[in-house]
């Protein structure tokens, strides 16, 4: 099970899928008939004032403050949205896809991970896991059902030179195929307020297959390490980047935690492991994601709590375009049950005591799929 192979934590789905279950709301196919279409309300809308409100929810404001329009629950919805980008962004599908899929999301779930649907249909795609979309289980995973959707719109020939609702249908084959084209704003102002809070994200990229620009492996002299940390090429397992040293403007707590977290570089994955003991005998005493976070923090006087479920809660949440060292970011599962957690440690890397059978290691900010960001100083 994935979870067990992350981080330590009671063994449960994840709570959007509880919330989905628990709520039973409408079906896509009854809120077909139900909802008016977004397109109707939206055409004289400003949609960067959606993007502002989105932002805010983003940043931590509470749904229940924050209007988005087009959005009935978006403390709900918004945080779906999020993973859908976030996963695009990690498989580098162009914003276009992105958009795509939010809009896909929308008409078939309202962006709500269903436990329910028509005939055996589940999740934020409302994908059937008789016609082999994954399981239950699999298709219940906001993330995994967003690469499946990616997946299957790439394969799909001249899927770019598609209106948005021809590219949904040609991958989702719905009883309403002209569905998907009254979400396109909504869906087109998600992905632009989601995406520029990730390092990287506002610059649109080819689909794989296609050109893509080729990225120095050291950066120019007399230039900083590029913000992604791509520019330190590929970093041996439990080693730290030549040139790397802690930013010297990263807070005194901060400088102790990674400090820290830096000496048990190299100890093995221990889920479950307390990291009181990383480089002792005892396989117990070495690091999972989150005891490695609470450990390096305790070292600098900050108490957290011990699971990446009630670390994402911890201090306050921030953008991904607005990290400094010390600050835990979150992948893996969804943004409200996160799977993993790592602390970024300036000039765009993140140590992160990885899984089952690897190292702590030091890793660049280009390999995460943010979800999350806490912080806690």
């Amino acid at each position: 099970m994935k979870a067990l192979a992350a981080c330590v934590g009671v063994v449960v789905l994840s709570p959007l899928v509880l919330a989905g279950t628990a709520m039973m709301m409408a079906t896509a196919s009854e809120a077909q008939a139900t909802t008016r279409s977004f397109s109707d309300c939206i055409g004289t809308s400003d949609s960067d004032a959606i993007a502002k409100q989105v932002t805010k929810i983003l940043n931590g404001a509470s749904g229940k403050d924050v209007k988005v329009e087009g959005l009935d629950l978006p403390a709900e919805q918004v945080p779906n949205a999020q993973t859908i980008v976030a996963t695009g962004l990690s498989m580098d599908v162009p914003r276009r896809g992105q958009i795509v899929a939010l809009a896909t999301a929308m008409q078939e779930s309202r962006l709500r991970n269903l436990g329910s649907g028509d005939r055996d249909s589940l999740g934020l795609f409302q994908q059937r896991p008789s016609m082999g979309w994954g399981t239950a289980q699999q298709i219940r995973d906001p993330v995994y059902a967003s690469e499946r959707f990616y997946k299957a719109l790439l394969k799909v020939r001249g899927w770019q030179q598609m209106t948005v609702t021809q590219a949904a249908q040609a991958v989702q084959k719905s009883g309403f195929p002209d569905a998907y084209a009254q979400w396109e704003p909504l869906a087109t102002a998600l992905q632009k307020a989601i995406a520029k809070t990730f390092p990287g994200g506002g610059k649109d990229k080819p689909a794989k297959g296609g050109a893509k620009p080729k990225k120095d492996k050291t950066p120019p002299p007399g230039c900083e390490p590029a913000e992604d940390g791509s520019s330190y090429g590929r970093i041996p397992e439990g080693s730290v980047p030549k040139g790397y040293a802690i930013p010297k403007s990263a807070d005194p707590k901060a400088r102790k935690a990674i400090t820290w977290a830096m000496h048990q570089l190299g100890t093995m994955y221990q889920w479950g492991g307390s990291c009181t003991a990383a480089h002792g005998p005892d396989p117990m005493g070495r690091c999972d994601c989150s005891s490695l976070m609470q450990q390096a923090y305790a070292r600098a006087g900050v108490k957290l709590t011990r699971t990446t479920y009630t670390q994402v809660n911890e201090g306050k949440a921030v953008s991904p375009d607005k990290l400094r060292p010390g600050d835990l970011i979150f992948s893996r599962g969804s943004a409200q049950r996160p799977e993993h957690v790592g602390m970024f440690m300036g000039k765009g890397l993140v140590i992160e005591a990885p899984k089952t059978g690897k190292p702590v290691r030091i890793t660049p900010l280009k390999d995460w799929a943010i979800l999350a960001v806490r912080r806690v100083l």
